[in-house]
């Protein structure tokens, strides 16, 4: 059933390509900010524009040979545990916005799901929030339980999908974040579209959660 979904067109294929990976999440963190990820080379001295034409945007601008990050890329800050503190680059010392990330794997090994987690401004039912990727080919209407240990399971609607995979995004009470600092895996499990009757199930890695938690950034969602 695992080698059916990560076979399928557009399936597990297209999501963990670490290239596309990469140029999305850099989109979808920006995105989730409001703030523009655009190239950094533009002059903003206030001189005269230049007669001259305008650099393709496919052309490399070059850089100072360090492999810090420029401005609108994304990178790894930090590893805690399970988890990854993957930042995007911008042009305000240490305001650089973080979200803590997880790759997950099917008991073979393969990659199979992306979980995003950032938290929320005080004053809403939700004190974090998370996007969690998976295959194209899976179940919508099935939905995605989530079950931390031994306690009860919780249920998310998909979203939308695209040719990156299918996404949900869910809000993660006060008593949700204190199971997961307090649990060791959370169980993920959704449906395949071609075998309805049988589940997916992975697992998300509670290990190094509290430390990551305390230093992610705070983001505020879009109306």
């Amino acid at each position: 059933m695992l080698g059916r979904l990560q076979t399928n067109r557009g399936c597990t294929g297209h999501m963990i390509q670490s290239k596309k990976r990469s140029t999305f999440w850099a989109v979808m963190i920006a995105g989730s900010l409001g703030f523009a990820t655009a190239v950094s080379g533009q002059d903003t001295s206030g001189a005269p524009a230049s007669d001259s034409p305008s650099v393709p945007g496919d052309l490399a601008l070059g850089d100072d040979g360090s492999g810090a990050p420029q401005v609108g890329e994304a990178y790894t800050k930090e590893v805690n545990g399970a988890w990854q503190m993957r930042c995007v680059k911008t042009d305000q010392a240490n305001e650089d916005p973080c979200q803590m990330y997880q790759l997950l794997n099917d008991p073979q090994g393969s990659p199979v799901a992306e979980v995003s987690l950032f938290r929320l401004p005080d004053g809403g039912r939700a004190e974090a929030g998370a996007t969690i990727i998976v295959p194209l080919e899976t179940a919508l209407q099935q939905r995605l339980t989530i079950q931390v240990d031994a306690n009860p399971p919780k249920q998310y609607p998909f979203a939308f999908c695209n040719r990156i995979g299918c996404y949900a995004r869910i809000g993660l009470t006060p008593e949700d974040v204190v199971s997961y600092k307090r649990g060791a895996v959370a169980k993920l499990s959704i449906v395949p579209a071609l075998a309805p009757d049988q589940k997916v199930e992975l697992e998300m890695n509670l290990s190094g959660f509290t430390k990551s938690y305390s230093t992610v950034s705070v983001i505020q969602q879009q109306q």
